[in-house]
Parts: structure tokens; sequence; C-alpha cells
């Protein structure tokens, strides 16, 4: 995870698993974020549900959550536009796999 100081952008390299039995983030996988959603990876649907995901979880809205990077791969940079500072600590501690 990159942050850019000059621009409120985090860059998020992501693992995805598509088709999965929940919607999770499970850890890391070759050094990216590896995370498990249940929509299919047809038509963009995993990647619009990958997008809707991780702006519930982060807490900010689907438009702020961008794929830069692997629209048709597994493998994905992402970015995360317009996070205030203090949503920083919270977007690092709900990425942290629980249990």
């Amino acid at each position: 995870m990159r942050h850019n100081d000059a621009h409120p952008v985090i860059t998020l390299e992501v693992f995805v698993q598509p088709k999965s039995s929940r919607d999770e983030i499970v850890g890391l996988h070759d050094g990216r974020l590896r995370v498990r959603i249940t929509a299919p990876p047809e038509g963009g649907k995993a990647n619009e549900h990958l997008r809707a995901f991780l702006a519930n979880k982060i807490g900010i809205s689907k438009r702020q959550v961008k794929i830069v990077y692997g629209e048709k791969a597994r493998r994905k940079r992402i970015h995360l536009h317009g996070l205030a500072e203090g949503k920083i600590e919270a977007l690092l501690s709900s990425m942290a796999p629980k249990g």
C-alpha cells in the first residue's frame, strides 16, 4: 500500500478470488491483499462487486474506488481517492484479517 501526500490517493495491490462462498479479506498473496468475493468474473460483475465491497469495508463511496490495472485479471491495482488522513488508520485496521 502506498500513500501519495500531494494527492489524497492510496494505492492497493490486490489479488481477487471471484465466485467465493463469501466476501472477505483473507490476508496476503504474493505481497498483495487477498480478497474473496462472491460475484462471478463475468461482464465486469466481479470488479463492480469488489469496488462496492472495498468501499463498504473502508467507509467511502464506491466512486472513490478505481481499478487502474488488472480489469480482466485477478491481480489488480486499486486507487482509493479522497481518503481523509484519519481514515488511513481505519483502513489499515479494517484490512487486517480477523481471527
